[in-house]
This record gives structure tokens, sequence and C-alpha cells, in this order.
């Protein structure tokens, strides 16, 4: 919705812009032709004073504008009987010395087709055609010149038909340019989606593994795979971000948060990352409460701390919050090789790396600082990158608004709580229809101590359980939502529930409806999942 009233905005300012331009160079031309006594004297001071009367009228609409932006049908049919009373009265007084003004009147008319589409360019050719019949009857000139009647209705007609040509081509282009677009990004969403559910499970196996007894050459292949499913994970994290911006579903749901916090899980979920990159990473935040989508705003972090990880290994990464009037910037530092100046113009292009001479092999697509950017606009929000070449780079989100911090502050949650057998007896039905996602999530969640009935359907009504653990897209007779209510049901109680999925977490939490219920990324990280079973158990303890 932000970008469709930004857009008609825009294009109504603009034409209102054109409109003050048309006035001051009609104004120099009747100045010119009286210096030269091309025109009646009388004449001028009659124009001079329609261009009086029109400039107040075309003030109006530009303050209107600025008022009230967006798209009002009213305001653009008084815009256009003003503007073709205007030019019909200049043609009908103005005789010869005039003419050119239709010029403007084909400017005009074409304008109006290229801003509002073919409707308008339809409407635009029928009042031109009106306002030179007008101007014919009226004018003892024009009606001494029939033939050059004939050839400006004529023009008037065929420059605009000609128009709408081009712009019904046009439109089908960039409609078939679009379904392209949404097909590609739809086969590459969909296959992020196939795809993460067999990583996800080597992920969870490779959890296991490395809680058995292993040895030290052992429990480095295993490192190093986990390594690689690290760099896969994010890279179909970015596709399934692009998808979703492209596809016009991402909305804001801007909330008050506490930043510090927000950070710290940020850097807590990228501590192993940093580990392999032998990276110090450091916070600098202050107790502060902003404005923003809390989604949005940890994938654009996410996307500037995996940059700094990737581009500046064994250097220490800081990110800090600065206060800023009544806003806050969050800035990210690195220390690595920094960004030749001619490359800082394009880096917020999509698909755009940069890549120097004998450059190491860096994985990633380029569309990192795309999303980033992307996903800033949509929250009113300013993304800057700052570099020098040899000392480092700053990557800057700027505009969050402050707030005050809400009056009841949740406890702490248990995250730090993480010992394999804090979740001892913990009853969870696992629901999931893929059996290799099942075997391993299973597998790692009785390691950790916790009793397991697994289900790739609607579970047992009849067992009782302390936690649901559910995929989302469970087939046709059911999903991950409508199992949780069943077992709701069954047992009589809300029962806790986490939901992991492949697909959008956005749209995944829209159907669902229910903000209790938390919902992991696939490919899960075992920590992630295994610090929120633990938290969840504690609430439960705690009730």
């Amino acid at each position: 919705m932000y970008r469709n009233v930004s857009a008609a905005y825009d294009t109504e300012r603009a034409q209102a812009g054109v409109r003050m331009i048309f006035m001051s160079v009609a104004a120099c031309y009747i100045v010119i032709l009286y210096h030269l006594a091309l025109i009646d004297p009388a004449l001028v001071w009659k124009v001079f004073l329609l261009e009086g009367v029109f400039s107040v009228a075309a003030t109006l609409i530009w303050f209107d504008i600025r008022r009230r932006p967006g798209s009002y049908r009213g305001r653009r049919l008084i815009t256009m009987l003003t503007d073709y009373a205007g030019i019909t009265v200049v043609l009908a007084c103005g005789g010869a010395a005039m003419l050119p003004v239709y010029a403007i009147l084909i400017w005009v008319t074409i304008g109006y087709g290229l801003r509002y589409g073919s409707g308008y360019l339809l409407l635009a050719t029928l009042l031109a055609l009106l306002s030179l019949s007008v101007a014919a009857s009226l004018s003892a000139y024009w009606q001494s010149q029939p033939y050059l009647i004939v050839t400006l209705l004529l023009t008037t007609v065929m420059a605009p038909a000609y128009m709408h040509v081009l712009l019904r081509r046009s439109r089908q282009a960039a409609e078939a340019e679009q379904a392209a677009n949404r097909a590609k990004s739809q086969f590459l969403a969909q296959a992020s989606h196939d795809l993460r559910q067999p990583i996800h499970s080597i992920s969870l196996f490779t959890a296991c593994l490395r809680d058995s007894s292993l040895g030290t050459e052992q429990r480095h292949l295993v490192e190093n795979i986990d390594k690689s499913l690290h760099s896969v994970a994010r890279l179909f994290r970015t596709i399934l971000d692009m998808y979703s911006l492209d596809s016009g579903k991402v909305v804001p749901q801007l909330e008050s948060l506490e930043l510090r916090g927000l950070l710290q899980q940020l850097i807590q979920h990228n501590a192993e990352a940093a580990r392999w990159a032998r990276v110090e990473m450091r916070l600098r935040c202050p107790s502060l409460h902003v404005r923003a989508d809390p989604v949005l705003l940890t994938t654009m972090l996410q996307n500037l701390l995996s940059n700094a990880l990737k581009y500046a290994p064994g250097k220490p990464v800081l990110i800090a919050c600065r206060r800023r009037g009544a806003g806050v910037a969050i800035e990210v530092y690195d220390k690595g090789r920094g960004i030749a100046a001619g490359h800082l113009d394009n880096i917020f292009e999509e698909f755009y790396r940069v890549r120097q001479e004998r450059d190491s092999d860096v994985e990633g697509m380029g569309l990192g600082l795309a999303i980033v950017r992307r996903l800033g606009a949509l929250m009113d929000m300013r993304v800057s990158i700052h570099s020098v070449e040899a000392r480092g780079t700053r990557a800057v989100i700027d505009g969050l608004q402050r707030v005050e911090a809400p009056r009841a502050m949740s406890a702490a949650n248990g995250s730090s709580l993480q010992a394999p057998r804090m979740l001892d007896g913990l009853r969870v039905c696992l629901i999931e229809d893929d059996q290799n996602v099942l075997l391993a999530t299973a597998t790692l969640l009785k390691k950790w101590g916790c009793e397991v009935a697994t289900f790739s359907t609607l579970p047992d009504a009849s067992a009782h359980f302390d936690l649901v653990v559910t995929d989302f897209d469970l087939g046709t007779e059911a999903s991950g939502a409508d199992c949780i209510q069943h077992v709701r049901r069954s047992s009589g109680r809300k029962v806790p529930a986490i939901i992991m999925t492949g697909h959008d977490v956005r749209r995944v939490q829209e159907q669902v409806g229910d903000s209790d219920i938390p919902i992991l990324s696939k490919p899960v990280q075992p920590a992630e999942l295994r610090s929120l079973l633990v938290a969840l158990k504690l609430q439960l303890k705690a009730a």
C-alpha cells in the first residue's frame, strides 16, 4: 500500500511541477511577442489575467497533493478540466499568436495517458477534441483556417491513438516479464523449500554425531559438514527472502521491541559462524526500545553481520547503537579489506558482487544488501555503507523510531540454561511427514532426554504430551496448525507448540494466527531448537 501511495503522489506531484513550468514558459513567450510587437497589447492583459487565475488553481492543486498524497479520481478530473479549460480560452482568444499552445495540448493529452493509463488517455483525447472544437467555434481566425482545424483534429486523434498502441504493447511486455519473474521466483522458492528438508535432516543427524563419542578427526569432519550446511542454509534463506519481497507479500508488523535483547539473540545465533570465521563479536547498545518489525529488522541485521563475518575473517566485529535525535541508528563495523569507492554506488543492486583480481571465492549471490535496503524502505529506514580500503567497512541502519519502554517487562528467558539433561522427561509429540526429518529430529530429541512420540499426520487423541513440535506443511490431510489444535482439544488445555517450516515464516505466522507459537525456519540450528525447548519447559514448570 505504501508503495502505491508513494507512486501516485510522485506522479501527480510531477504533473503539478510540469504545469508550473508550462505557465512560466507561456508567460515568457507572451512577453517576447509583446516586445516584438507581434501581439495585440489588449490581448496580452487578457492572457495574463487568465494565467493569474490558472496560477491560483494550479497552486491549490499543488497544495492539495502535498496535503493528501495518493490517488483521488475526483482531483484528477478537476485537474483535467482546469488544464483543458485554460488551454481552450487561450486558443480561442489568442488567434494565430497562440497556435504554439497546441503543442502543450498534445503534451498534456499524451501525458495523462502515460501517467495514468489508456482510460485516462481516451478521456484526455475527448477533452482535447472538445477544446479544439470550442476554440474553433469562438475564434474568427480559426474559422478562416478550415484546413488547419482539420489537421489539428486529425493530429489530436492520431497521436494519442499511436500512444495507446505503444502503451498496450508496453503493458503486455511488462506483464509477461512480471509473470516470468514470478514463475522464476516461485520455482526458486519451491526448490529452496524442497531442498531444505534433506539439509534440515542432515543438520540434525550431524548434531547427533557431535554428541557421540567421536575422535578428534571425526569431530573435525563433522564440523566441516556443519560449516557447509550453514552456508547452504543461508543461501536458501536469501532466495526465500527475495521471493517474498518480489511477490509483494511482505508487510511490516511494527511493534515496540527491546533492541539490546534482539541484538544479543542475533550474536548468540551467529556464535558458531563467528567461531568458524575466528571473529570476536562485540556489542555496545544501551537499553533502548524502538518501533520496528522484529522479523524484518533481524533479517536486515543478519545479512549485514553475515557480510562482516565473510569479508573480515579473523578480525573483530562491533555492533553499536547510537541515539540520533528522536531516532536510533544501528551500525555494524568490521576491520576487513574494505570496499573500493568505485563499487559503493552499486553494492545495493541485485546480484552485484564486489570482485577483485585474485579474490578468494566467497560464497553468496549478491542479494544480501539488496534485501537489506528493500526491507529498510518498507519500514522507512535508511541503509548506507561507508568503507575505506584496507581499513574496514561500516554498515548503518538509520531511522529507527525510539519509543518508551513498556511498563511490564517480561522476565529473562532461560536460553542460557542449555545443559543437555534439562530436557529429561519432556513428553514431545513430534509430527513430520518426511521420514528422514522425522527420524533425525526424534533421534536428537531422545539424545537430549525427551520422551518422543512420532506421527506423520494427526496424532493419537488419547496420548498426553507436554509439548508439540510439528512441521507446517503435512500434505493434504492436515497442517501443523491443525495438529496443534487437535492435541489441544484432546487434552483440554493449551499445550505449548513449536512449528518448523521451509516456507516463508511470515506467511506461516499469518495462517497459524497464534503469536504464542514460535516458528522456526528450516534448516533449524539444533542449538536454537534446544534453547527454545528449555525455555518452554521452564514455562511449564512455572505454570
